[in-house]
């Protein structure tokens, strides 16, 4: 029997994949990770296949890596799958080649999502698996989570029988994340109830067929001209079977499942004249919507293709109604240059091949990048169909005001079935709202019989973002692949979002709103816009608000209001009885918190328990529906017309209206822009106590988001200071004369109070020179923000090797989207501080990538020169080559610069000053602050030189410069106009490559060894999680013995690799290991690896919220892990004399290993999950630091 489950669509396809795989091998990338993780999971707990064994899963090193290791587990006859979407499935493309040509039996399950282009995009579209329709794959797509799962099933067994190897994809997010209530396999006695439709004949076949001394054969062969040919031709017979293969395995699955597929299925009018043929997600759309018009008298129909590889033009002729005048086929990717797109180009070439010219077929673009795609969109389409010429190679969903390719759209439809609620949750990244409203989907799904479906909206923030969750509940299966347009009850879980977003329009009448928020009744008035007030009059809203954060701080929850806020959603919503509401609720706070501990579940058991409390029901004034008075946006002062008429928009969720004019081909953006977004997220942020402070530094120096900065005021500027600027005299011989202030700018913090916590003076704690505050009890801070922000930049001599000092110095990297917290920034930010104004990056795709470079604003920002970090991201994988090159090419241009410099101070006329600055330059040009100071003077001296106001009149030179125009064309001035022109290579570039430990210790792995031989001046900075933070939390090769993560359900087996001593081994790479609670060293490392002229690497120890830890606590979690032992901090420089390259600069532990890491979730669930072999794995995992720490000791002797 078949088991009802509500889950998302990655999944319902792994239920599946689990069933059919004796491997899988796989590696995370984002939306496909999930697959594999739960994968992982089943089989830690004891899962068992259709074989009766659990899955051996096995994470490798890359993409590339995973689908080798795929081809040799099927070379040896193990059915073997993988998991994986964008450019990891573009890395497997060279092993799917020698899979489909040794006819191997498999299914590559791929969440179909864009590829990097112009920008990084992670959601869902087809370019990855347009990608791969050449490489003999047969592709089979599913257009939603219940199809995902049938059309794994489907996938396994026909790869089986018709030894093709499968392509299975899915809409990446809108499917793969999207959760419904479906029907799947039950995987009791080892998925029984599907053994019946393998075919093990062909199982025995293929196992029989693999690599074996006892019967050996040779595979692979290099065959010359006369019989490769031969060779590609001797498949045909294999791809000519498969289609009807596959419609076998259809008609038997549907037998066992009672849902019936067809290689191309048709909905709609039998009689239909307007067909739209489509695959994916948008299926579902479609066909709500000709369901919808076919009511209102209209002929239409949809054409969904399932088997899109082979492509079978019978099945497909077959599926079109006769009727059939005008076809628009959609394409979910962009082929720059092309016809057409893919399917477009294979609809026509069908057509053509089988006579049928008289149907007219049109082609379009839709959803790239999961752009919306809703039923006003699908009545657009057809709308172009009944025009007498309808628009070919359109697009739909965006405005192209450039090539004009877009439709214009009518009215807005609403096609959902009567009876469904829709429900919106406007959330707070990481303020659990979309994990407790993944728990109330599956709550209702699992608990009713109502059809359930929940979708996430995120911005690419890592936490601080907007989320909006979309919840539809019915009675009818759900085939709404879009977002709510029209919401029975919306909540807003943050009160800063009031002024920020338009959040009532969506509500229906007579709709429910739920306001977190700590105002009265009365106080509403005041605090929420006149427009909002307008909207919730006009609908005649019922308005309910509670203060989740307070109640959640009685309950020990912080700010997590996640669980308080589902439970008052339960009481409002009604959908079940509360107090079965109640019950389920714990129950799940138990399934989801357990691995956390169960004072973490007793926490949020409290929660639900306070919630109802703390309701209030709030009458709507019918003044409200006139009132022009209300709570406005923070206005900021100084915005740029880029960020007003482009990152506004974006910022307020009105993205998808800008037209196509307003992006840059290339994907340029301007730097300098997060100043202007002024979140005001944080709860509390930290109240500068002047008596108290000492003026150190520390609590600047470890801010994640550089909102809390020291300043230096002379007398001058001090006369124009608000009232409140409080200042005192700053400390030190040569700040004398300067006011010293510690200014925190509210609305950009976090409120993470990491500051709070490493301040020396609070840690005394006989009194505070930082205390957390409320966030509304700061106002006036604003105000001297902005004025600091004015302030002159200190001109004065700073030893920036030291705390004090260097932290005067503006962070050229500000208000990123790092999680509150964040272990990673501070040390970015320390790295502009020190040489941003000379820096070129190469960042790897992961956390660091996001939070730095994520649309549509950008943190890297310039000082009062104008001069700033340029930034750029490649891939993930070849980030150390990415970063190499701009070195290498910075580096060749100088060289031609030098050139010249050499020509134009050797010509015997040239002038005696640019002569002495170009011979200064070029001694100097490799030296940072030499470069620097001699290339201005170098540039001075030209300019004058070749300054065209300047008069030669009655020079020998007259005659050619009158004829050249009033322009110098002799030599020197026309080597010094090109000093001029290549001005901005005359200081000295510093080559930073960032990136995370899943990068470097694994994909990135070669190239970053490879980059560090060359010997060449580059800095790689490491920040170091010891796991894959950008995808979930994934082992990598850092993670230390016995650490829990994904991929390692049950604590990983082998101990961390040290990329450090494999670095060393060169003798001429700079290497340190740092950590922050170590300031002090940080320093020294970072100005000795930058200084030295060579390659240099730089390993930072940074906390993640994938470790299981509270980010407040972060930096001392950094400490902690030093004083134990944890992790150890090192300078080895090749610079030194013999003996001295290698210093230790930790001490001996001093804290016990064992309490440090019991401190921590991802090894503590161990202990709870694993009791048995915890304690052996944590012995371990201590022995393998101690074994560590004594071969540096050596390193130190």
């Amino acid at each position: 029997m078949s088991i009802k489950l509500t889950v998302d669509g990655n999944t319902a396809v792994s239920h599946v994949a689990y069933a059919f795989s004796d491997v899988a091998a796989i590696y995370p990338i984002t939306p496909s990770s999930p697959m594999a993780e739960v994968a992982d999971e089943w089989a830690a707990h004891g899962r068992t296949n259709l074989f009766g064994q659990k899955v051996r899963i096995t994470e490798m090193q890359s993409e590339g890596g995973a689908a080798g290791a795929v081809h040799g587990s099927l070379a040896a006859g193990a059915l073997t799958t993988t998991f994986t979407a964008s450019q990891g499935l573009l890395l497997m493309i060279p092993n799917m080649y020698k899979i489909s040509g040794e006819l191997m039996p498999c299914v590559f399950h791929v969440s179909a999502r864009a590829l990097a282009y112009h920008a990084l995009n992670i959601f869902g579209d087809h370019s990855d698996v347009m990608a791969c329709r050449q490489t003999g794959f047969a592709m089979l797509a599913s257009n939603s989570v219940q199809e995902a799962t049938d059309m794994a099933l489907i996938a396994h067994l026909a790869t089986i029988k018709a030894s093709v190897p499968f392509l299975h994809f899915f809409d990446g997010f809108r499917t793969s994340h999207e959760i419904q209530k479906i029907d799947a396999i039950d995987p009791k006695d080892n998925y029984a109830e599907i053994a019946g439709l393998v075919d093990w004949d062909k199982v025995a076949e293929f196992r029989k067929g693999g690599l074996n001394p006892e019967h050996p054969h040779q595979r692979g062969t290099a065959q010359n001209p006369d019989i490769y040919f031969q060779g590609r031709e001797a498949a045909n017979k294999y791809y000519l079977a498969t289609p009807d293969i596959v419609e076998e395995v259809m008609k038997q699955v549907g037998e066992l499942t009672g849902r019936h597929y067809k290689l191309f299925d048709y909905v709609g009018a039998p009689d239909a004249e307007r067909v739209i043929i489509c695959m994916g997600s948008g299926c579902d759309a479609i066909e709500e919507t000709v369901d919808y018009l076919n009511k209102k008298g209209e002929k239409v129909g949809l054409i969904k293709v399932h088997l899109y590889r082979p492509f079978s033009i019978k099945h497909f002729l077959s599926a079109i109604p006769a009727t059939t005048k005008k076809i628009a086929v959609l394409d979910r990717t962009k082929e720059s240059g092309s016809l057409g797109e893919p399917l477009y180009l294979d609809v026509c070439s069908a057509l053509l091949e089988a006579g049928m010219t008289g149907i007219k077929v049109v082609g379009g673009r839709y959803g790239l990048g999961s752009k919306e795609f809703n039923p006003t969109m699908v009545k657009a389409v057809f709308d172009n169909l009944s025009a007498d010429e309808p628009k070919n190679h359109f697009t739909v969903g965006i405005t192209d005001d450039v090539t004009h390719t877009s439709l214009e759209l009518g009215e807005t439809l609403d096609v959902a079935p009567a009876g469904t609620v829709s429900c919106m949750f406007y959330g707070l990244g990481s303020d659990g709202t979309v994990g407790a409203n993944k728990n109330s989907i599956k709550i209702i799904g699992d608990h009713t019989d109502k059809y359930a479906q929940a979708y996430f909206s995120y911005d690419s923030k890592k936490s601080g973002g907007i989320t909006v969750s979309h919840l539809r509940f019915g009675d009818t299966p759900i085939k709404s692949t879009y977002l709510i347009d029209s919401a029975d009850f919306i909540a807003c879980h943050n009160p800063s979002y009031v002024t920020k977003y338009d959040m009532v329009s969506a509500l229906k009448q007579g709709g429910t709103f739920l306001l977190n928020c700590p105002w009265t009744a009365e106080e509403l008035n005041t605090h929420l816009p006149a427009s909002m007030k307008q909207l919730l009059a006009k609908k005649e809203a019922k308005l309910y608000t509670i203060d989740a954060i307070s109640l959640a701080q009685k309950v020990g929850m912080g700010g997590r209001i996640n669980t308080i806020m589902q439970a008052a959603f339960f009481k409002l919503a009604n959908i079940i009885p509360y107090e079965q509401a109640d019950e389920y609720m714990k129950a799940y706070a138990k399934k989801t918190y357990g691995k956390k501990g169960d004072e973490i579940v007793k926490k949020n058991w409290d929660a639900i328990d306070i919630a109802i409390s703390g309701l209030n029901e709030v009458k709507v004034p019918a003044e409200w529906a006139t009132t022009t008075e209300g709570a406005v946006p923070v206005k900021v002062e100084g915005t740029t017309e880029y960020f007003d008429a482009f990152v506004a928009p974006i910022l307020a969720q009105e993205g998808d209206k800008l037209p196509v004019s307003m992006i840059d081909a290339a994907g340029r953006v301007p730097t300098g822009t997060t100043k202007f977004e002024k979140r005001g997220i944080a709860v509390t942020v930290p109240q500068w106590n002047i008596d108290a402070c000492i003026q150190c530094g520390n609590c600047s120096m470890v801010c994640p988001h550089a909102a809390i900065r020291p300043y230096l005021i002379s007398e001058e500027d001090m006369k124009n200071a608000p009232a409140t600027f409080e200042t005192k005299a700053a400390l030190g011989p040569k700040f004398k004369g300067y006011q010293y202030r510690m200014q925190v700018s509210p609305l950009d913090c976090t409120g993470c109070g990491n500051c709070a916590q490493v301040c020396p003076v609070n840690q005394k704690g006989a009194k505070l020179a930082l205390e957390m505050k409320p966030l509304e009890s700061q106002s006036a801070q604003e105000a001297n923000w902005e004025f600091a922000q004015k302030l002159p930049e200190f001109k004065g001599e700073l030893n920036l090797k030291t705390v004090k000092d260097s932290q005067f110095k503006k962070p050229l990297f500000e208000f990123s989207g790092a999680c509150a917290g964040c272990g990673e920034t501070p040390y970015v930010k320390l790295v502009t501080q020190l040489f941003g104004d000379r820096m070129i990056i190469a960042n790897a795709t992961g956390c660091s990538s996001i939070y730095g470079g994520s649309a549509p604003t950008c943190p890297y920002t310039v000082n009062e020169e104008g001069h700033g970090p340029a930034w750029a991201n490649s891939l993930f994988e070849d980030n150390a080559e990415f970063g190499f090159g701009m070195q290498i090419g910075i580096k060749q241009r100088r060289e031609k610069l030098a050139d010249t410099v050499r020509k134009l101070i050797a010509i015997p006329y040239c002038d005696e000053t640019i002569q002495a600055a170009g011979a200064e330059w070029l001694e100097k040009m490799n030296d940072a602050e030499g470069s620097k100071t001699a290339g201005a003077k170098l540039l001075e001296a030209c300019k004058v030189a070749t300054d065209p106001a300047r008069d030669l009149t009655g020079t020998p030179g007259e005659a050619a410069w009158l004829a050249n125009g009033k322009i110098c064309p002799c030599e020197a001035c026309t080597l010094a106009r090109k000093v001029v022109e290549n001005a901005d290579l005359l200081t000295k570039k510093s080559f930073w490559i960032f990136g995370g430990d899943g990068w470097a210790y694994d994909i990135g792995y070669g190239g970053l060894d490879h980059v560090l031989a060359q010997g060449e001046d580059v800095n790689v900075l490491v920040l170091d999680t010891e796991v894959y933070s950008n995808t979930g939390g994934q082992a990598s090769k850092s993670s230390p013995h016995a650490a829990v993560a994904k991929f390692a359900a049950a604590g990983k087996r082998t101990k961390k690799k040290d990329l450090g001593m494999m670095a060393m081994s060169y003798g001429y790479v700079y290497v340190a290991q740092v950590a922050m609670s170590d300031p002090a060293q940080v320093l020294k490392a970072m100005t000795e690896a930058e200084a030295y002229p060579g390659p240099s690497l730089i390993i930072a120890y940074a906390p993640c919220i994938n470790h299981g830890i509270k980010m407040n606590q972060a930096q001392l979690e950094i400490k902690k892990a030093v004083a134990a032992g944890y992790w150890q901090t090192y300078r080895y420089n090749p610079t030194a004399e013999e003996g001295k390259k290698f210093t230790l600069d930790s001490k001996d532990p001093t804290d016990s290993y064992q309490d440090f890491i019991k401190g921590e979730n991802r090894y503590a669930t161990l202990l709870r999950q694993f009791p048995d072999v915890a304690p052996e794995l944590f012995k371990e995992a201590e022995e393998d630091a101690a074994a560590r720490l004594a071969s540096y000791k050596r390193l130190a002797n």
